[in-house]
Protein backbone atom coordinates (compact mmCIF):
# COMPACT_ATOMS: atom_id res chain seq x y z
CA UNK A 1 0.00 0.00 0.00
CA UNK A 2 0.96 3.35 -0.40
CA UNK A 3 2.27 4.93 2.70
CA UNK A 4 -0.43 7.27 3.03
CA UNK A 5 -3.09 4.62 2.83
CA UNK A 6 -0.80 2.69 5.47
CA UNK A 7 -1.01 5.03 8.25
CA UNK A 8 -4.50 5.56 7.23
CA UNK A 9 -5.43 2.03 7.80
CA UNK A 10 -3.47 1.43 10.92
CA UNK A 11 -4.69 4.70 12.17
CA UNK A 12 -8.16 3.40 12.32
CA UNK A 13 -7.59 0.16 12.80
CA UNK A 14 -6.50 1.44 16.44
CA UNK A 15 -9.54 3.35 16.59
CA UNK A 16 -12.67 0.99 15.71
CA UNK A 17 -13.70 -2.26 16.28
CA UNK A 18 -13.08 -3.94 12.90
CA UNK A 19 -10.52 -5.91 11.79
CA UNK A 20 -7.18 -5.18 9.44
CA UNK A 21 -8.96 -6.69 6.87
CA UNK A 22 -12.33 -5.21 7.31
CA UNK A 23 -9.77 -1.18 8.37
CA UNK A 24 -8.22 -2.12 4.45
CA UNK A 25 -11.30 -2.36 2.77
CA UNK A 26 -12.68 1.01 4.44
CA UNK A 27 -9.74 2.45 3.18
CA UNK A 28 -9.83 1.10 -0.10
CA UNK A 29 -13.04 3.27 -0.79
CA UNK A 30 -11.98 6.17 1.32
CA UNK A 31 -9.58 9.54 0.58
CA UNK A 32 -6.79 9.03 2.98
CA UNK A 33 -5.53 12.34 2.22
CA UNK A 34 -8.96 13.92 3.89
CA UNK A 35 -7.91 11.85 6.80
CA UNK A 36 -4.43 13.35 6.90
CA UNK A 37 -5.18 17.03 6.44
CA UNK A 38 -7.84 16.27 9.41
CA UNK A 39 -5.98 14.21 12.10
CA UNK A 40 -2.29 14.91 11.06
CA UNK A 41 -1.85 18.45 9.64
CA UNK A 42 -4.84 19.97 11.69
CA UNK A 43 -5.19 18.76 14.89
CA UNK A 44 -2.07 16.99 15.38
CA UNK A 45 -2.11 13.74 15.55
CA UNK A 46 1.23 13.06 14.61
CA UNK A 47 1.82 9.71 15.50
CA UNK A 48 -0.20 8.70 12.86
CA UNK A 49 2.25 9.26 10.46
CA UNK A 50 4.58 7.15 11.93
CA UNK A 51 2.38 4.48 10.73
CA UNK A 52 3.49 5.33 6.74
CA UNK A 53 7.17 4.46 6.10
CA UNK A 54 8.91 5.64 2.34
CA UNK A 55 11.53 4.40 1.06
CA UNK A 56 13.47 7.26 -0.97
CA UNK A 57 17.26 7.79 -2.92
CA UNK A 58 19.26 10.56 -3.24
CA UNK A 59 22.23 10.11 -5.85
CA UNK A 60 25.05 12.07 -7.05
CA UNK A 61 24.30 14.69 -3.97
CA UNK A 62 27.61 15.84 -1.81
CA UNK A 63 28.67 14.33 0.87
CA UNK A 64 27.81 17.46 2.80
CA UNK A 65 24.64 17.09 1.86
CA UNK A 66 24.35 13.75 2.33
CA UNK A 67 25.23 13.85 6.18
CA UNK A 68 22.35 16.77 6.81
CA UNK A 69 20.15 14.29 4.45
CA UNK A 70 20.91 12.12 7.64
CA UNK A 71 21.27 13.94 10.49
CA UNK A 72 17.34 12.73 12.17
CA UNK A 73 17.49 10.62 15.00
CA UNK A 74 14.82 8.09 13.61
CA UNK A 75 16.70 7.20 10.74
CA UNK A 76 17.48 4.44 8.96
CA UNK A 77 19.25 4.14 5.63
CA UNK A 78 22.73 3.58 4.12
CA UNK A 79 25.27 5.88 2.19
CA UNK A 80 28.13 4.63 -0.79
CA UNK A 81 31.08 3.32 0.94
CA UNK A 82 34.01 4.97 0.36
CA UNK A 83 36.10 1.61 1.74
CA UNK A 84 34.80 -0.50 -1.44
CA UNK A 85 34.25 2.60 -4.07
CA UNK A 86 37.10 4.72 -5.85
CA UNK A 87 36.29 8.38 -5.60
CA UNK A 88 39.24 9.23 -7.56
CA UNK A 89 36.90 9.39 -10.93
CA UNK A 90 33.33 10.40 -9.28
CA UNK A 91 34.23 14.31 -9.79
CA UNK A 92 32.50 16.65 -7.02
CA UNK A 93 29.48 18.83 -6.70
CA UNK A 94 30.28 22.55 -7.01
CA UNK A 95 28.62 24.59 -3.98
CA UNK A 96 25.82 26.95 -6.40
CA UNK A 97 26.29 30.02 -4.06
CA UNK A 98 29.86 30.76 -5.83
CA UNK A 99 30.33 32.99 -8.42
CA UNK A 100 32.90 32.43 -11.47
CA UNK A 101 36.00 33.33 -9.86
CA UNK A 102 35.30 31.54 -6.71
CA UNK A 103 34.25 28.45 -8.71
CA UNK A 104 37.51 28.29 -10.69
CA UNK A 105 39.54 28.33 -7.72
CA UNK A 106 37.07 25.56 -6.08
CA UNK A 107 37.17 23.47 -8.82
CA UNK A 108 41.21 23.63 -9.06
CA UNK A 109 41.46 22.69 -5.63
CA UNK A 110 39.08 19.57 -6.14
CA UNK A 111 40.93 18.29 -9.04
CA UNK A 112 44.17 18.18 -7.00
CA UNK A 113 42.69 16.78 -3.77
CA UNK A 114 41.46 14.24 -6.07
CA UNK A 115 44.89 14.02 -7.80
CA UNK A 116 46.66 13.37 -4.38
CA UNK A 117 43.76 10.92 -3.42
CA UNK A 118 44.38 8.81 -6.86
CA UNK A 119 48.45 8.86 -6.44
CA UNK A 120 48.08 7.98 -2.44
CA UNK A 121 45.61 5.09 -2.79
CA UNK A 122 47.85 3.45 -5.33
CA UNK A 123 51.21 4.22 -3.57
CA UNK A 124 49.54 2.92 -0.15
CA UNK A 125 48.29 -0.12 -2.20
CA UNK A 126 51.73 -1.32 -2.57
CA UNK A 127 53.24 -0.56 0.47
CA UNK A 128 50.79 -2.31 2.22
CA UNK A 129 51.61 -5.12 -0.62
CA UNK A 130 55.14 -5.13 0.56
CA UNK A 131 54.22 -4.96 4.32
CA UNK A 132 51.65 -7.54 4.79
CA UNK A 133 52.54 -10.95 2.46
CA UNK A 134 49.45 -12.82 1.09
CA UNK A 135 49.05 -16.01 3.66
CA UNK A 136 49.08 -19.03 1.61
CA UNK A 137 45.15 -20.10 2.85
CA UNK A 138 43.64 -16.66 1.48
CA UNK A 139 42.39 -16.40 -1.62
CA UNK A 140 44.32 -13.81 -4.80
CA UNK A 141 40.90 -11.98 -5.38
CA UNK A 142 40.45 -11.49 -0.98
CA UNK A 143 43.79 -10.27 -0.32
CA UNK A 144 43.78 -7.56 -3.12
CA UNK A 145 40.14 -6.71 -2.12
CA UNK A 146 41.35 -6.42 1.64
CA UNK A 147 43.79 -4.31 1.03
CA UNK A 148 42.77 -2.15 -1.88
CA UNK A 149 40.06 -1.39 1.34
CA UNK A 150 43.06 -0.57 3.77
CA UNK A 151 44.42 1.68 1.31
CA UNK A 152 40.89 3.42 0.33
CA UNK A 153 41.38 4.13 4.23
CA UNK A 154 44.26 6.06 3.64
CA UNK A 155 43.72 7.63 0.57
CA UNK A 156 39.78 8.77 2.02
CA UNK A 157 41.73 11.84 3.97
CA UNK A 158 42.00 13.70 0.92
CA UNK A 159 38.08 13.24 -0.29
CA UNK A 160 36.40 16.07 0.64
CA UNK A 161 32.63 17.08 1.79
CA UNK A 162 31.60 18.30 -2.19
CA UNK A 163 32.60 14.54 -3.33
CA UNK A 164 29.06 12.90 -4.94
CA UNK A 165 27.72 9.90 -2.81
CA UNK A 166 24.19 8.10 -3.11
CA UNK A 167 22.09 7.43 -0.16
CA UNK A 168 19.25 5.45 0.19
CA UNK A 169 16.73 5.55 3.34
CA UNK A 170 13.63 4.57 5.11
CA UNK A 171 11.94 6.88 7.19
CA UNK A 172 8.31 7.45 8.65
CA UNK A 173 6.33 10.25 6.72
CA UNK A 174 6.48 11.71 10.07
CA UNK A 175 10.09 11.88 9.99
CA UNK A 176 10.27 13.06 6.01
CA UNK A 177 8.57 15.89 6.96
CA UNK A 178 10.45 17.03 9.89
CA UNK A 179 13.41 16.18 7.04
CA UNK A 180 12.03 18.33 4.54
CA UNK A 181 11.03 21.38 6.59
CA UNK A 182 14.81 20.84 8.30
CA UNK A 183 16.55 20.72 5.02
CA UNK A 184 14.71 23.70 3.29
CA UNK A 185 15.52 25.81 6.39
CA UNK A 186 19.44 24.93 5.32
CA UNK A 187 21.73 27.45 5.13
CA UNK A 188 23.78 25.48 1.76
CA UNK A 189 21.26 26.25 -1.07
CA UNK A 190 22.23 22.05 -1.98
CA UNK A 191 20.35 21.41 0.98
CA UNK A 192 17.54 23.57 0.27
CA UNK A 193 17.46 22.36 -2.99
CA UNK A 194 17.14 18.83 -2.26
CA UNK A 195 14.45 19.34 0.80
CA UNK A 196 11.94 20.55 -2.21
CA UNK A 197 13.17 17.86 -4.34
CA UNK A 198 11.77 15.07 -1.09
CA UNK A 199 8.50 16.97 -1.33
CA UNK A 200 8.22 16.99 -5.11
CA UNK A 201 8.42 13.40 -5.16
CA UNK A 202 6.34 12.75 -2.63
CA UNK A 203 3.87 14.16 -5.22
CA UNK A 204 4.67 12.29 -8.16
CA UNK A 205 4.47 8.75 -9.07
CA UNK A 206 7.79 6.99 -8.16
CA UNK A 207 10.44 6.68 -9.98
CA UNK A 208 10.94 3.24 -9.48
CA UNK A 209 8.07 1.11 -9.79
CA UNK A 210 8.07 -2.70 -8.30
CA UNK A 211 4.91 -4.09 -10.43
CA UNK A 212 5.60 -2.25 -14.01
CA UNK A 213 2.65 -3.50 -15.58
CA UNK A 214 0.40 -1.17 -12.99
CA UNK A 215 0.26 2.30 -12.31
CA UNK A 216 1.66 3.13 -8.95
CA UNK A 217 -0.48 6.73 -7.64
CA UNK A 218 2.00 9.17 -5.15
CA UNK A 219 3.05 8.17 -2.10
CA UNK A 220 2.73 10.84 0.23
CA UNK A 221 0.87 13.95 -1.87
CA UNK A 222 -0.94 15.55 0.79
CA UNK A 223 2.50 15.55 3.29
CA UNK A 224 4.11 17.25 -0.06
CA UNK A 225 1.33 20.55 0.28
CA UNK A 226 2.43 21.17 3.64
CA UNK A 227 6.28 20.68 4.28
CA UNK A 228 7.34 24.77 4.44
CA UNK A 229 11.14 25.56 5.64
CA UNK A 230 11.30 25.33 9.62
CA UNK A 231 11.29 29.33 10.03
CA UNK A 232 11.84 28.50 13.70
CA UNK A 233 15.31 26.35 13.43
CA UNK A 234 16.79 28.95 10.61
CA UNK A 235 15.80 31.86 13.20
CA UNK A 236 16.84 30.18 16.05
CA UNK A 237 20.25 29.21 14.63
CA UNK A 238 20.54 33.09 13.71
CA UNK A 239 19.26 34.36 16.84
CA UNK A 240 21.86 32.42 18.94
CA UNK A 241 24.51 33.13 16.94
CA UNK A 242 23.84 37.16 16.73
CA UNK A 243 23.97 36.72 20.77
CA UNK A 244 27.19 34.39 21.29
CA UNK A 245 28.85 37.07 18.22
CA UNK A 246 28.00 40.03 20.53
CA UNK A 247 28.99 38.54 24.06
CA UNK A 248 31.63 35.65 23.58
CA UNK A 249 34.78 36.02 22.20
CA UNK A 250 36.45 32.98 20.31
CA UNK A 251 37.70 30.91 23.00
CA UNK A 252 41.70 31.45 24.03
CA UNK A 253 41.62 28.76 26.41
CA UNK A 254 43.81 25.65 26.88
CA UNK A 255 42.55 22.78 24.80
CA UNK A 256 40.72 19.85 25.97
CA UNK A 257 42.25 16.32 25.04
CA UNK A 258 40.84 14.89 21.63
CA UNK A 259 37.71 12.85 23.82
CA UNK A 260 36.80 15.11 26.85
CA UNK A 261 33.73 13.32 28.31
CA UNK A 262 31.66 15.36 30.91
CA UNK A 263 28.32 14.69 32.58
CA UNK A 264 26.49 18.09 33.68
CA UNK A 265 24.58 18.09 36.57
CA UNK A 266 22.49 21.32 36.01
CA UNK A 267 20.28 21.30 33.53
CA UNK A 268 19.56 24.44 32.33
CA UNK A 269 23.98 25.19 31.97
CA UNK A 270 23.91 22.10 30.13
CA UNK A 271 21.25 23.42 27.79
CA UNK A 272 22.78 27.14 27.14
CA UNK A 273 26.45 25.71 26.53
CA UNK A 274 25.08 22.52 23.99
CA UNK A 275 22.75 25.94 22.62
CA UNK A 276 26.03 27.78 21.93
CA UNK A 277 28.28 25.38 20.80
CA UNK A 278 27.25 25.31 16.99
CA UNK A 279 27.80 29.11 17.29
CA UNK A 280 31.41 29.09 18.61
CA UNK A 281 34.61 27.62 18.70
CA UNK A 282 34.03 27.06 22.21
CA UNK A 283 34.48 23.76 23.77
CA UNK A 284 31.70 22.17 25.39
CA UNK A 285 33.42 22.02 29.20
CA UNK A 286 34.07 26.08 28.82
CA UNK A 287 30.74 26.71 27.82
CA UNK A 288 29.30 24.93 30.60
CA UNK A 289 31.43 26.03 32.91
CA UNK A 290 30.77 29.66 31.75
CA UNK A 291 27.13 28.80 32.15
CA UNK A 292 26.92 27.54 35.04
CA UNK A 293 28.41 30.86 36.93
CA UNK A 294 26.91 33.24 34.67
CA UNK A 295 23.94 34.69 35.93
CA UNK A 296 20.18 33.67 35.78
CA UNK A 297 19.73 36.70 33.57
CA UNK A 298 22.29 36.04 31.13
CA UNK A 299 21.27 32.35 31.00
CA UNK A 300 17.92 33.65 29.98
CA UNK A 301 18.88 35.53 27.34
CA UNK A 302 20.22 32.86 25.32
CA UNK A 303 17.33 30.35 26.14
CA UNK A 304 15.22 33.78 24.79
CA UNK A 305 17.03 34.04 22.00
CA UNK A 306 16.65 30.36 20.93
CA UNK A 307 12.76 30.25 21.62
CA UNK A 308 11.96 34.06 20.57
CA UNK A 309 10.81 32.40 17.27
CA UNK A 310 8.65 29.60 18.47
CA UNK A 311 5.27 29.29 17.50
CA UNK A 312 2.86 26.55 19.85
CA UNK A 313 3.51 24.48 16.68
CA UNK A 314 6.84 24.18 16.73
CA UNK A 315 8.52 21.47 19.15
CA UNK A 316 11.82 22.56 21.59
CA UNK A 317 15.14 22.44 19.09
CA UNK A 318 17.28 18.97 20.32
CA UNK A 319 19.35 20.94 22.08
CA UNK A 320 17.16 20.98 24.86
CA UNK A 321 17.42 16.83 25.47
CA UNK A 322 18.88 16.29 28.11
CA UNK A 323 21.53 13.33 28.35
CA UNK A 324 24.02 11.62 30.88
CA UNK A 325 26.84 11.78 29.22
CA UNK A 326 28.06 14.55 26.76
CA UNK A 327 31.59 13.57 24.58
CA UNK A 328 33.00 16.61 23.51
CA UNK A 329 35.47 15.04 20.56
CA UNK A 330 38.17 16.90 18.00
CA UNK A 331 38.17 14.13 15.08
CA UNK A 332 38.43 14.24 11.78
CA UNK A 333 35.64 14.33 9.56
CA UNK A 334 35.86 10.83 8.07
CA UNK A 335 35.76 9.56 11.36
CA UNK A 336 33.02 11.33 11.97
CA UNK A 337 31.03 10.67 8.84
CA UNK A 338 30.82 7.14 10.48
CA UNK A 339 30.71 8.05 14.07
CA UNK A 340 27.89 9.68 12.65
CA UNK A 341 25.54 6.78 11.93
CA UNK A 342 24.58 6.30 15.57
CA UNK A 343 21.54 7.11 16.03
CA UNK A 344 20.84 6.72 19.73
CA UNK A 345 22.58 9.83 20.95
CA UNK A 346 21.85 13.97 20.28
CA UNK A 347 24.78 14.91 17.79
CA UNK A 348 25.87 19.04 17.55
CA UNK A 349 28.89 20.59 15.34
CA UNK A 350 30.76 23.69 14.95
CA UNK A 351 31.34 25.12 11.54
CA UNK A 352 33.57 23.31 9.02
CA UNK A 353 36.57 25.91 9.79
CA UNK A 354 39.52 23.96 8.72
CA UNK A 355 41.41 25.96 11.69
CA UNK A 356 42.06 22.51 14.05
CA UNK A 357 44.75 21.29 11.17
CA UNK A 358 44.52 17.43 9.92
CA UNK A 359 45.72 14.15 10.66
CA UNK A 360 48.15 12.17 8.73
CA UNK A 361 48.17 8.22 8.47
CA UNK A 362 50.91 6.85 9.55
CA UNK A 363 51.23 4.86 6.04
CA UNK A 364 51.13 8.40 4.27
CA UNK A 365 54.17 8.65 6.34
CA UNK A 366 55.57 5.19 5.85
CA UNK A 367 54.91 5.55 2.11
CA UNK A 368 57.15 8.53 1.57
CA UNK A 369 54.26 10.65 0.47
CA UNK A 370 54.24 13.26 3.22
CA UNK A 371 54.70 16.08 1.49
CA UNK A 372 52.47 15.72 -1.47
CA UNK A 373 49.96 14.48 1.14
CA UNK A 374 50.50 18.06 3.16
CA UNK A 375 50.65 20.18 0.19
CA UNK A 376 47.54 19.07 -1.07
CA UNK A 377 45.52 19.44 2.44
CA UNK A 378 47.48 22.99 3.45
CA UNK A 379 46.04 23.74 -0.51
CA UNK A 380 42.77 22.53 0.18
CA UNK A 381 42.45 24.94 4.20
CA UNK A 382 44.10 28.07 2.25
CA UNK A 383 41.48 27.67 -0.37
CA UNK A 384 38.59 27.44 2.29
CA UNK A 385 39.84 31.05 3.61
CA UNK A 386 39.32 32.46 0.29
CA UNK A 387 35.73 31.32 -0.47
CA UNK A 388 32.61 32.58 0.86
CA UNK A 389 30.84 30.95 4.36
CA UNK A 390 29.16 28.52 4.84
CA UNK A 391 30.08 27.40 0.94
CA UNK A 392 33.61 27.05 1.80
CA UNK A 393 32.87 24.17 4.37
CA UNK A 394 32.80 22.16 1.07
CA UNK A 395 36.13 22.02 0.49
CA UNK A 396 37.21 20.33 4.44
CA UNK A 397 38.98 17.43 3.69
CA UNK A 398 37.90 14.14 5.02
CA UNK A 399 41.34 14.28 6.89
CA UNK A 400 40.94 17.94 8.59
CA UNK A 401 39.79 17.99 12.37
CA UNK A 402 36.53 19.61 13.50
CA UNK A 403 34.71 19.27 16.94
CA UNK A 404 31.68 17.38 17.54
CA UNK A 405 29.69 16.92 20.72
CA UNK A 406 28.00 13.28 21.09
CA UNK A 407 25.34 13.31 24.29
CA UNK A 408 24.21 9.86 25.05
CA UNK A 409 23.64 7.71 27.79
CA UNK A 410 25.37 4.37 29.15
CA UNK A 411 24.28 2.52 27.33
CA UNK A 412 24.91 3.70 23.88
CA UNK A 413 28.70 4.37 24.79
CA UNK A 414 29.45 1.44 25.74
CA UNK A 415 27.72 -0.03 21.98
CA UNK A 416 30.01 2.70 20.34
CA UNK A 417 33.02 1.68 21.92
CA UNK A 418 32.87 -1.65 21.73
CA UNK A 419 31.27 -1.68 18.25
CA UNK A 420 33.62 1.09 16.76
CA UNK A 421 36.69 -0.37 18.15
CA UNK A 422 36.43 -3.23 16.25
CA UNK A 423 39.57 -4.16 14.09
CA UNK A 424 37.86 -4.33 10.86
CA UNK A 425 36.72 -0.93 11.75
CA UNK A 426 38.98 2.22 10.29
CA UNK A 427 41.71 3.47 12.09
CA UNK A 428 40.52 6.87 13.06
CA UNK A 429 37.04 6.38 14.69
CA UNK A 430 38.57 2.86 16.69
CA UNK A 431 40.84 5.43 18.16
CA UNK A 432 38.23 7.30 19.03
CA UNK A 433 36.05 4.47 20.43
CA UNK A 434 38.96 3.55 22.84
CA UNK A 435 39.17 6.64 24.00
CA UNK A 436 35.61 6.79 24.92
CA UNK A 437 35.84 3.43 26.50
CA UNK A 438 38.59 5.26 28.66
CA UNK A 439 37.46 8.04 29.53
CA UNK A 440 34.35 6.69 30.51
CA UNK A 441 35.73 4.07 32.38
CA UNK A 442 37.39 6.50 34.77
CA UNK A 443 34.55 8.40 34.94
CA UNK A 444 32.59 5.06 36.10
CA UNK A 445 34.86 2.65 37.21
CA UNK A 446 32.03 0.79 39.44
CA UNK A 447 30.48 0.16 35.49
CA UNK A 448 33.95 -0.36 34.08
CA UNK A 449 33.38 -4.31 34.35
CA UNK A 450 30.90 -3.80 31.30
CA UNK A 451 33.19 -2.11 28.98
CA UNK A 452 34.50 -3.77 26.35
CA UNK A 453 36.63 -2.16 23.32
CA UNK A 454 39.63 -3.31 21.13
CA UNK A 455 42.51 -1.48 21.57
CA UNK A 456 43.79 0.40 18.35
CA UNK A 457 47.14 -1.32 18.97
CA UNK A 458 45.42 -4.47 18.08
CA UNK A 459 45.19 -4.98 14.45
CA UNK A 460 44.21 -7.50 11.58
CA UNK A 461 44.75 -5.69 8.41
CA UNK A 462 43.54 -8.53 6.25
CA UNK A 463 40.41 -9.32 7.95
CA UNK A 464 37.04 -7.53 6.59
Amino acid sequence: MPPEKSAYALARYSRSADSIVDSLAWVRTHDSSKFLESFYFQYGHASIADLGHIVMCFEGISELAAAEVEDEPLWDGQAKSSRYQDFGKSGFVVPPELNEAERKLYVATGENLLATYRRVHDAAFEHLCGQLPRPDEMKADAYERNLKARAFDVARYLLFWGIPTNVGQVTSIRTLEKQIQRMKASPYEEVRQIGGEIASACAAEPACKWNLDQPIEPLAPTLAKYCNADAHLAASRSDVAAWAAANLPAFQGEAPPAVDLFRPLETAADIVATLLYPATNWPFRALYEWARTASEAVRREVIDAATKSRTRRDDLLREFRGSLYAFDMVMDVGAYRDMHRHRRCQQYRQAYAGQLGYDVPEVVTAAGLTNEYSAAMDGALAAMGRLPEPAAGYLLPFGARSRFLFKMDFAEAEYIARVRSGVKGHFSYRKVAWDMKCALEALEPELGCLLEATPPWVEDPLKR
